[in-house]
């Protein structure tokens, strides 16, 4: 099918697109990526490369599909129908990465409210806590009652937890305003708020690298410090990769602003990019009160 063809297909109903490799490729990266973590974690030496080979052809693969939409939509091939697939698409996202974050504060609850005072005597729990555990205290923190990792320090609320909640509140004002530039077509607006996000993504990463080699260093506060450890890392850990890839995602739109892409009525990509930060953005306020302050 020619552009013109497409072009016009787009305009009259739903844009087809022509086949395409890339899913195949993607499940490809993916497959190699289980695998060699699968063979690493499990001592292999050569799971190491396959994993590594995996990570190659999924970024691969990621610049390659991306690219191909962008090259899409700027030539015009996207209608409204496409635009409102789109839209769907990354609300259904964003709603998968809310269950995935749920189960990980679901399981924070049940150890906190329900598993740690069943530990300590409450309820059933009086047998096990008088024959197995009779010197357990059901105190948070704690690292269980075999003290897994040995003795160690929490990170108080009121450092860097409680900079870095200023930060990406911040965070979510620049990229409101990047967004206000972009409906009004004032792209100096549009692209500074865009680069001042960016900056405060990347300082929210450097707090949470000094933080963790502080806790590794100094407090013995590890991924091997019982429950208390494993949480910890878990919730903060996957929230910091999702900043990863949210200031990556970021640092694409600010090139696109720069090269002149997006106009005030047709900006869905930075809208699902806004949409994900703000996510990012509440994520943290919750965590920020469950895992560091209360």
């Amino acid at each position: 099918m020619s552009e013109g063809d497409d072009m016009e297909h787009a305009q009259g109903g739903y844009y087809v697109p022509h086949g395409s490799k890339w899913p195949i490729i993607a499940t490809v990266g993916l497959f190699l990526m289980v695998v060699g973590a699968s063979m690493m974690f499990n001592g292999y030496a050569p799971g190491t490369w396959v994993l590594l080979t995996g990570v190659v052809v999924t970024l691969y693969m990621v610049f390659g599909w991306f690219g191909t939409v962008i090259s899409e939509s700027q030539a015009g091939l996207y209608n409204a129908q496409v635009d409102r697939s789109f839209r769907w698409g990354m609300g259904w996202f964003i709603l998968s990465e809310v269950m995935f974050f749920a189960a990980f504060f679901g399981a924070l609850f049940y150890v906190r409210m329900l598993a740690l005072p069943w530990l300590g005597g409450e309820g059933t729990g009086l047998a096990t806590h008088l024959f197995l555990w009779p010197d357990f205290e059901a105190a948070w923190p704690t690292g269980g009652p075999m003290e897994l990792g040995g003795a160690f320090e929490t990170i108080g609320a009121w450092g860097i937890p409680a900079l870095n909640t200023a930060i990406l509140l911040t965070s979510g004002v620049t990229i409101t305003w990047a967004h206000w530039g972009l409906k009004e077509n004032k792209r100096n607006h549009l692209i500074w708020g865009l680069a001042a996000t960016v900056a405060l993504g990347l300082i929210f990463l450097g707090f949470q690298a000094y933080e963790y080699g502080h806790a590794y260093r100094d407090l013995n506060l590890t991924l091997a410090s019982g429950i208390y450890g494993s949480t910890f890392f878990m919730l903060t850990g996957f929230h910091g990769l999702h900043v990863t890839l949210g200031v990556i995602m970021l640092i694409v739109i600010l090139i696109r602003s720069i090269k002149g892409h997006f106009t005030p009525h047709e900006h869905f990509g930075f809208e699902a990019v806004a949409w994900y930060w703000h996510f990012v953005d509440v994520v943290w306020l919750i965590l920020f009160v469950f895992v560091y302050w209360i």
